[in-house]
């Protein structure tokens, strides 16, 4: 007596296309997304080009962790002190908001690549067009992107290049 294996008919090409597809590049995106100076007080997204500071402001790097208290600022103190740092500015709200990890909680942004980062809000260069008061900064608590006073004075700051 024969025995006849039944056969499942096969995944969609596509289907097989998507998934591969997408656990190569999430692989390849986790793997090389930061690389790190020689100092380790910086970062680079590979991904954006964007070269960071890995300590907010008023923090200082030493022996592999950002150690002090974050300087807050308003927006125009943070943008008058951006102004000081050779070669350093104020990111945009999409390059800030590029930082944001949505697999992570308060922090929502990469410990390893920002460690001790406060969930907290970060000024952006970028003005709410709707309201001259008005400025975007992004929320490392939640990971969202907020429309904040101008003249609060307890939003923190991260440099890049």
């Amino acid at each position: 007596m024969r025995r006849v294996a039944k056969l499942r008919p096969p995944a969609p090409w596509w289907a097989l296309v998507l998934v591969a597809g997408l656990t190569a590049v999430g692989q390849t995106q986790a793997q090389a997304r930061y690389t790190y100076s020689s100092s380790g007080a910086e970062v680079t997204d590979v991904q954006a080009g964007l070269v960071w500071r890995r300590c907010s402001e008023g923090q200082v790097w030493s022996a592999g962790i950002c150690g002090g208290t974050p300087t807050t600022f308003t927006h125009e103190q943070a943008l008058a002190y951006a102004r000081t740092q050779t070669a350093w500015r104020i990111p945009n709200v999409k390059e800030l908001s590029s930082l944001v990890d949505t697999g992570r909680f308060d922090p929502a942004i990469d410990g390893n690549a920002f460690p001790l980062t406060p969930g907290v809000l970060y000024w952006s260069s970028s003005p709410d067009v709707r309201l001259p008061s008005l400025a975007w900064a992004v929320d490392f608590g939640l990971g969202g992107v907020v429309s904040t006073n101008r003249y609060s004075p307890t939003v923190l700051l991260r440099l890049v290049r």
